[in-house]
């Protein structure tokens, strides 16, 4: 496309004019930049006018594939829908044009928006302690865990160095631990698919600082035993982390607090319904019990008797600050909206359809791929290609076909412990028709697979970029703009 818009260009057309500066007391740009950061010569960029330009981004755009214009079965990830309401919300002008420099006496309502919305995450959560600071929920794990290792800290056991981590956990939980210096230890999982508790009990002793899960796990199963381990881990002095990742499956109706948990991280993208993808931003809010609060970030958000909302830097055992500001506060306010426009009820019922709309996949996908674990599911299932891979066709070929049929390919090759993974999240958003059509694609891409296997192999057909030699492009970066770059 960048080619395309270059042969659009044409001599000293322009897409804005801007006025030259005669005020020379304001000095030229050239004076506040070292002599070996100007250019000796102009940059090679498309001259056209700022229809031709608007109309080339307008095309981009159209190639660009989002939960707005097509189903989005992200296993784990949550695509669910981004109401319109909560973008209008966040975009008033009251709100969009806040500073975080301003005195806290002319930012009481956004103070009361992120306080209110504090309340009701922790009560949906069934915590105590709450920060609205990171940034995502890889950030809230690390803040979580941190949270964790300056408790043993401050109570002086240093010998607590071992996370324990079941082999169904997010990526990230075992980055996390490690980021904190901590040894990590993988759980393996029994035959329904859930922590298997021989081998929890057999790696619990005197040096376990957390186990890390979430429930349901990443195979959409519930943790029936989450109850015994929850006491078997208390048992040897380790504390409980649940990463929220899954939460749309049981909002409303479960609570992490409840569970035995210490502390959690919530995926405001995932659950609250703020924009998800695109690098960001994101929130990963962090929730705990009485026994982590004194370790939340500065500042907390607190009220005084005056019905005054303030920002608390007196903590002296907190862990610090751990991201510059105070959170990412437009998702803050697109989580309280749709917060307060669904209700308790309603958010119940999110969860509710949530896991009715992915054991309606799952009962009817079934049968045309294998299913590892075939028990109720939450929100979400892990299916396997193996079926498919003995036809000579593999998982990420299956996913590259379906995006000729302008659904976006669900997560893929995760969990680990499934091989050829296909991890499928349909959300509470999509109406029958379409989870309907998604089952009538997978069902027409498994008879591909038996007819004509080498045209899935090849697939995709139909999309703007063609398939991509990806172990190429990994052994051959070409990390130029240009299309003449070859460096």
């Amino acid at each position: 496309m960048t080619k395309l818009l270059l042969e659009k260009s044409k001599p000293e057309r322009k897409a804005a004019n801007l006025p030259f500066n005669q005020n020379e007391s304001l000095g030229s740009i050239s004076n506040f930049l070292p002599e070996n950061s100007l250019r000796t010569e102009n940059l090679n960029l498309p001259e056209v006018s700022e229809l031709i330009l608007v109309r080339h981004f307008s095309e981009l755009a159209k190639k660009n594939f989002s939960i707005d214009s097509g189903f989005y079965p992200l296993g784990s990830c949550t695509m669910k829908y981004n109401p319109k309401v909560n973008e209008y919300v966040a975009r008033l002008e009251g709100l969009a044009k806040l500073h975080p420099f301003q005195p806290q006496e002319q930012v009481q309502g956004a103070l009361e928006i992120m306080y209110t919305l504090s309340e009701y995450l922790k009560e949906i959560c069934g915590f105590k302690g709450i920060t609205l600071q990171p940034a995502a929920g890889a950030h809230g794990e690390l803040t979580g865990l941190l949270m964790i290792k300056k408790y043993f800290e401050k109570t002086g056991d240093k010998k607590r160095k071992k996370v324990l981590v079941p082999n169904t956990a997010h990526g990230t939980n075992p980055a996390t631990a490690s980021m904190c210096n901590f040894n990590v230890v993988e759980l393996k999982s029994n035959d329904r698919g859930q922590v298997d508790l021989d081998s929890l009990k057999a790696n619990l002793d005197d040096t376990v600082a957390a186990i890390m899960l979430t429930n349901p796990n990443t195979l959409g199963i519930f943790e029936e035993n989450i109850l015994t381990i929850s006491k078997l881990v208390h048992e040897v002095g380790g504390l409980l982390y649940y990463d929220g990742a899954n939460l749309n499956a049981i909002m409303g109706i479960a609570r992490p607090g409840d569970m035995g948990f210490d502390v959690c991280h919530i995926n405001l993208h995932k659950t609250f319904s703020t924009p998800h993808g695109g690098g960001g931003p994101g929130s990963g809010v962090v929730c705990c019990n009485e026994l982590l609060e004194p370790f939340l970030p500065t500042p907390i958000l607190s009220k005084n008797i005056k019905e005054q909302y303030y920002w608390d830097y007196n903590k002296k055992d907190s862990i610090g600050k751990i991201k510059s500001y105070y959170g990412n506060f437009g998702m803050l306010v697109r989580a309280l909206a749709y917060i307060m426009v669904n209700g308790k009820e309603g958010l119940e019922q999110v969860s509710k359809d949530a896991v009715l709309n992915a054991n309606y996949l799952k009962e009817n996908l079934k049968t045309d791929y294998d299913l590892p674990y075939d028990i109720e599911c939450m929100h979400e299932f892990v299916l396997s290609g193996k079926k498919q891979k003995q036809q000579g066709v593999n998982t990420l070929a299956l996913a590259k076909r379906l995006l000729d049929f302008g659904i976006h390919a669900p997560t893929i090759y995760f969990p680990l412990l499934v091989p050829e993974a296909i991890m499928i999240e349909p959300t509470e958003t999509e109406s029958k028709e379409e989870l309907d059509n998604f089952i009538q694609t997978m069902k027409e891409l498994a008879k591909e697979v038996l007819a004509n296997p080498d045209f899935v192999n090849a697939a995709p057909h139909n999309t703007p970029v063609g398939r991509v030699d990806e172990v190429g492009a990994a052994r051959n970066l070409n990390l130029c703009w240009s299309l003449s770059c070859n460096q």
